[in-house]
């Protein structure tokens, strides 16, 4: 175990010096940041100043090296337009992305996966079509779109929720369905042909010859194996939702890191994009590390120091 943690480490460090050199790379192609610094009608003059004050001015290789030695400082830089560190930037954001991700990701959990076995276990019956119908339309419906039908339905029309903002749980409630259908959808579907899987395995027709009630073959023998994959997803789809619910957090004005990165390449603020996706990698990749070793404790017959 120790040997396969130690080699999944050293992929985890190759992926983020890839990942730093890209988007580094990447935001430079958006523009000139200095132009939405000055204001309008600055002279040639005071654009230069700008770049010089930012570093801008240096060659490419000269910033990516200075770029690089400060991230191994933890120095992540300071934002152009905020004009504060944005570690610090950052963090002030995360707290209200973790909570719309938790709402959102118990929401997906608590309506997919029991959804997903009702399906399984009453395949092709009438719930299970009507699980089908909601996957689709989850995973087919744009989120902005859910969200902006929410807003015109339960805000403008029925006076029932806040339209945007945070502060309150009712704030939380749009926001949190819109980001958790599709995921919800992705679970259920994910359950659902997992649970076929195993249903129809050897073990699972045995415990039934002996005897066992069906709730007692479902939930322990053939649920417990079929968590691995909806496992996988749920750990990936938690850090998801943290790092690239752009538009929800966009459309709902919530003050999470999704739209702080919206921000930063609106304004052309290359040290909060480069932060925002390099933290998103980071916890990206660790959360790929921590499943793949809880694949061990839920599954005996997975050995990795083979």
């Amino acid at each position: 175990m120790k040997r396969f943690i130690a080699k999944r480490l050293g992929y985890a460090c190759v992926s983020l010096a890839l990942l730093s050199l890209t988007i580094f790379l990447f935001v430079r192609l958006t523009g000139d940041p200095a132009i939405l610094l000055v204001e309008p009608g600055a002279s040639k003059a005071d654009l230069e100043q700008i770049r010089t004050q930012l570093g801008l001015d240096r060659p490419i290789w000269v910033q990516y090296g200075t770029f690089v030695s400060s991230l191994v400082r933890g120095d992540f830089g300071q934002s152009f337009y905020y004009r504060t560190p944005v570690l610090e930037l950052y963090l002030s954001r995360l707290p209200n992305s973790l909570l719309l991700a938790g709402a959102a990701m118990t929401f997906s959990l608590l309506i997919g996966i029991p959804t997903g076995i009702i399906a399984a276990v009453r395949v092709n019956q009438w719930w299970d079509s009507a699980g089908k119908i909601f996957a689709l339309l989850g995973l087919s419906l744009p989120s902005f779109w859910v969200g902006l039908v929410m807003i015109l339905f339960f805000s403008v029309y029925l006076g029932w929720l806040p339209s945007s903002g945070s502060g309150t749980a009712l704030h939380l409630v749009m926001p949190a369905f819109a980001l958790g259908w599709y995921f919800a959808a992705a679970h259920m579907r994910l359950t659902r042909s997992s649970m076929l899987e195993v249903l129809g395995s050897e073990y699972v027709k045995l415990a039934r010859i002996k005897g066992l009630p069906e709730a007692l073959v479902i939930g322990k023998h053939a649920f417990k194996n079929a968590l691995i994959p909806v496992l996988t997803l749920a750990g990936i789809n938690l850090v998801i939702m943290v790092n690239v619910a752009v538009v929800v957090e966009t459309v709902f004005a919530w003050p999470g890191i999704g739209r702080l990165l919206f921000e930063g390449i609106s304004f052309r603020d290359f040290p909060v994009v480069q932060a925002t996706v390099l933290l998103g990698g980071t916890m990206i990749v660790f959360v790929n590390l921590l499943v793949d070793v809880l694949y061990a404790v839920i599954d005996p017959r997975i050995r990795y120091d083979r």
